[in-house]
C-alpha cells in the first residue's frame, strides 16, 4: 500500500519568485518545511531556529517507496534539489494535486479548490496568511529600515506564520482525496513525469542576442516617444500611452476610435478618410505596442545561472483539452515573424553589433521576428524539430468520418494528392490547386481553422487577424466566383441580420457576404462534420438527463457521473465538465472565464464539443509520442502547440526526418488516422 508524504514549503529569496521557480531557487533558503505522513499529524519545521531537518523527516524522504505530494510541486521539488541536494528526489515520486485538478477542467488555486469542494478553510486566517509570506518570504522594501523580517524582528508574526504553514497541508491532503483521478494514473501521470523532466532541462538561450534586443527596443522606444511628442505638440509623451492618445485624436483631429486594440488600428492604418497625421500615430501606435519585445526582458530575468530557461510548460495547463499551457515568455504564445528567415538571421547579426537601426526601419518588427532566434542548441549539438502537419483538420476528419477528406490526406502524404489549405482556397477563388502560393494557402488555412468548429463569420475575423489576412482584398478577389444560390443564402442572411440588429462585425457588406458563402460552402462539403456538430449536442444532453448511462457518438462516449459530464476519448482519457446541466436546452457547466478569470457556468454548444474533443485528440496524439521521442535518445526542451523541439548531437544519425517519424506514430487506439509530421534542423529555433 503507498504511502504519502504531504509536504508544503515556506522560503525566502532576494529573487522574485515571478522570475520563474529556477532562477528563484538557485538563491533559495527553505524557512519552514511542512509535512505530514498519509493521515498523520501534521508537523511544522521551523529550519531558522534548528537549520537540519528531523530524523524522521530525513528518513521519509530517503525512503524510495514513499510518495511525495506537493501543490504546484515543481516549485517544492526544484528548491528541494537546489537546498537538500543530499536527498534523492526522483521525479517519478512526486504526484501533484494541483496538476490533479488541472488534469480534470479544475483551477489550480488552492484556495478556489478549497471553495469548489468544500474544504472548510477560515477565510480570515488565510487572508491573514498571505499577508504574512508577503511579509516573511521577500525582501522589505527598499524604504523600509527592516530589509528582511524574521522571527527576531517580528516574534508574534512569526509564531502566526509558523501555525499557518499547517493549513496548506491540511486542504492539499483533502483535495488529494477529493479530486477525481480519472485522468491522473497511468499512462497520463508517466507524461507528467517526463513533462517535469523536459522543464527540468530547459532550453538553451543565446543572452547576448536577449541584452541586444533589449538594448535595441529601448532605443527605438525613445525614438517612437519623440516622433509621437512631435506629432502631438508634446501633448502626448509616448505612443504606448493610450488614454492620453486618445484623446488627442478625438480633441485634435476629430476622430474618435473604440479602443487601441491592434486589429482595430490595424484595420484604421489604411482608411484614407484619415488625416495623415492621424494614420501616423496609429502606425507609431502599433510600432510602440509589439508586445512581443516583453518577452526578452522574461527571458533575461528567467534564466538560471548555467544559461538555460526553465520551467515553461506548464503540463494540462489548457485545462479542457489537457494542452500545455506556456510559462514565463509563454512559448505557445510567440508572434508569427513577418519578415523573411534571412532578413531575421541579418537582423540577428545586426543587432548584435549595435546597428539593426542602420538595416532596419522598423526595429520592433525585428525583434519580434526574432524572439525564436533566442532559442539556440548549445556547443557540439544541434536543435531537430518537427510538427504534426495539420493534425486538427485530420483528427477532426477522422472523429466525424469524412471519409472523402480522410482520403484526400492519405493521397497528399502519399504525393498524389493536393495540400488540403491549398484546395480550400482553390475551391473559394476557382484556381486551380497548382497555382496557389503560400500567401494564397494561408487564406486557405483561415478557412479550415476557422470553420471547422461550427464557426462562422466572426471565428472568419478572428482567425484573418491572427494570420494578417486582409479580408476586404479577399473578398473582392473571390466574389464573383462563388456559387450564386450561395450567395443568395449570403444575402438573405446579411438581410436577416440587418432587421434582427445582430453584428455583422463592421464589416463591409462584400465581405461580410464572401465570409459567410465560405462558411455554407465549407458546411455543404463536409456533410458528416457538419452532422457531428448536432449529435455531439444530443449526445451530451442525452447524458446529463441519464446519469450513469453512455451515449455513444461516433469515436466518442459521453457519460454523466455525479455532477460531472465525461467525454471519453478514443485514447481512453476523458474530457470533464464540471456541475453540467441541461436546461431549456441549453448545455453549460462550471469552469474559469478566459475573460473575467473568475470559476462561473458557461455554456456550450456542438461545435465546441468538436473542437475540445479534436484539441484534446491532437494532444494525446502529441503525448503519445513523446516518450517514444524522448526514449530514442532526442532530448524534448520544448513543445509549442503541435511541435517538440528537441536537442540532440550534432551528427547524422538525429535529423528531423527521424523525428517527423516518430512523432506521426499512430497509437493503438488511433491505427486509421491519417499523419503526417514535418521538420528542420538547426542551430537557432525559427518559424519553418
Amino acid at each position: 500500500m503507498s504511502r504519502y508524504l504531504y509536504l508544503d514549503l515556506e522560503t525566502y529569496c532576494e529573487t522574485p519568485i515571478k522570475n520563474g521557480t529556477h532562477a528563484y531557487a538557485e538563491n533559495a533558503e527553505v524557512m519552514i518545511f511542512a509535512w505530514a505522513l498519509d493521515d498523520g499529524q501534521v508537523h511544522v519545521e521551523d529550519l531558522t531556529t534548528y537549520p537540519s531537518i528531523s530524523i524522521e523527516l530525513s528518513n521519509l524522504l530517503k525512503d524510495q517507496s514513499v510518495n511525495l505530494i506537493a501543490h504546484n510541486s515543481g516549485f517544492d521539488r526544484t528548491v528541494l534539489r537546489h537546498a537538500f541536494k543530499q536527498y534523492d528526489l526522483k521525479i517519478e515520486r512526486w504526484e501533484d494535486t494541483m496538476v490533479q485538478a488541472l488534469s480534470h477542467s479544475l483551477p489550480g488555486g488552492l484556495d478556489v479548490l478549497c471553495d469548489i469542494f468544500k474544504i472548510d478553510t477560515d477565510k480570515a486566517k488565510d487572508k491573514a496568511g498571505k499577508q504574512l509570506i508577503q511579509l516573511f518570504c521577500k525582501p522589505r522594501p527598499a524604504n523600509q529600515k527592516i530589509r528582511r523580517a524574521t522571527s527576531d524582528t517580528h516574534p508574534v508574526e512569526w509564531a502566526r506564520f509558523v501555525e499557518y504553514a499547517k493549513n496548506d497541508i491540511l486542504a492539499m491532503r483533502e483535495l488529494h482525496r477529493k479530486i477525481p483521478k480519472w485522468n491522473y494514473k497511468g499512462a497520463e501521470l508517466v507524461l507528467w513525469h517526463l513533462d517535469q523532466q523536459i522543464n527540468d532541462r530547459g532550453v538553451c538561450i543565446d543572452l547576448e542576442l536577449v541584452e541586444c534586443a533589449i538594448t535595441a527596443v529601448d532605443k527605438a522606444q525613445k525614438v517612437l516617444a519623440k516622433r509621437t511628442k512631435s506629432l502631438t505638440d508634446g501633448e502626448v509623451q509616448a505612443a504606448t500611452q493610450r488614454d492620453a492618445m486618445l484623446k488627442h485624436i478625438l480633441e485634435v483631429h476629430g476622430v474618435s476610435l473604440p479602443d487601441m486594440q491592434k486589429a482595430t488600428l490595424e484595420r484604421r492604418l489604411n482608411d484614407e478618410n484619415l488625416p495623415v497625421i492621424v494614420r501616423e500615430l496609429i502606425a507609431v501606435r502599433l510600432e510602440s505596442s509589439t508586445t512581443s519585445t516583453a518577452k526578452y526582458k522574461a527571458l533575461a530575468k528567467g534564466i538560471s545561472s548555467d544559461g538555460r530557461l526553465r520551467g515553461t510548460l506548464q503540463f494540462n495547463g489548457a485545462s479542457r483539452t489537457g494542452r500545455w499551457a506556456g510559462r514565463l515568455f509563454q512559448p505557445q504564445n510567440l508572434p508569427r515573424p513577418v519578415l523573411k528567415q534571412f532578413e531575421i538571421d541579418q537582423g540577428i547579426e545586426a543587432l548584435k553589433i549595435d546597428l539593426a537601426d542602420a538595416f532596419y526601419d522598423n526595429v520592433m518588427e525585428l525583434t519580434s521576428s526574432a524572439i525564436r532566434g533566442c532559442i539556440c542548441a548549445p556547443k557540439g549539438k544541434k536543435l531537430v524539430v518537427a510538427d504534426l502537419s495539420n493534425i486538427e483538420g485530420r483528427a477532426l476528419a477522422w472523429l466525424a468520418g469524412e471519409s472523402w477528406k480522410i482520403k484526400a490526406f492519405y493521397d497528399f502524404d502519399d504525393g498524389k494528392g493536393h495540400d488540403l489549405y491549398k484546395l480550400a482556397y482553390a475551391k473559394s477563388f476557382g484556381v486551380s490547386p497548382e497555382d496557389v502560393d503560400k500567401e494564397q494557402r494561408q487564406v486557405g488555412k483561415v478557412q479550415e481553422l476557422a470553420l471547422g468548429y461550427e464557426g462562422g463569420v466572426g471565428a472568419f475575423l478572428t482567425f484573418a487577424t491572427v494570420y494578417g489576412l486582409d479580408l476586404d482584398a479577399m473578398a473582392e478577389q473571390a466574389f464573383d466566383g462563388i456559387d450564386p444560390s450561395i450567395m443568395n443564402e449570403a444575402i438573405r442572411a446579411w438581410e436577416w441580420h440587418k432587421k434582427e440588429r445582430r453584428t455583422t462585425f463592421g464589416l463591409k457588406k462584400k465581405t461580410w457576404l464572401v465570409c459567410d458563402s465560405f462558411k455554407r460552402s465549407w458546411r455543404y462539403a463536409h456533410p458528416n462534420i457538419f452532422a457531428w456538430w448536432s449529435e455531439l449536442k444530443q449526445a451530451a444532453t442525452n447524458a446529463l438527463q441519464n446519469p450513469n448511462t453512455p451515449f455513444k457518438c461516433r469515436k466518442v462516449d459521453f457519460i454523466k457521473k455525479g455532477s460531472w459530464l465525461l467525454i471519453r476519448l478514443p485514447s481512453s482519457r476523458f474530457l470533464c465538465y464540471p456541475g453540467a446541466k441541461v436546461e431549456d436546452g441549453k448545455i453549460s457547466y462550471m469552469g474559469n472565464n478566459q475573460y473575467t478569470r473568475k470559476w462561473e457556468r458557461l455554456y456550450t454548444y456542438g461545435g465546441k464539443f468538436a473542437e475540445n474533443i479534436t484539441q484534446a485528440v491532437s494532444r494525446d496524439v502529441l503525448g503519445h509520442n513523446m516518450p517514444i521521442i524522448e526514449q530514442s535518445g532526442y532530448e524534448i526542451v520544448l513543445s509549442v502547440h503541435d511541435e517538440v523541439i528537441t536537442e540532440t548531437p550534432d551528427i547524422d544519425d538525429f535529423n528531423d526526418t527521424d523525428l517527423s517519424k516518430k512523432l506521426s506514430t499512430n497509437p493503438n487506439w488511433a491505427l486509421d488516422l491519417p499523419l503526417a509530421a514535418a521538420g528542420f534542423e538547426s542551430y537557432r529555433y525559427k518559424k519553418d
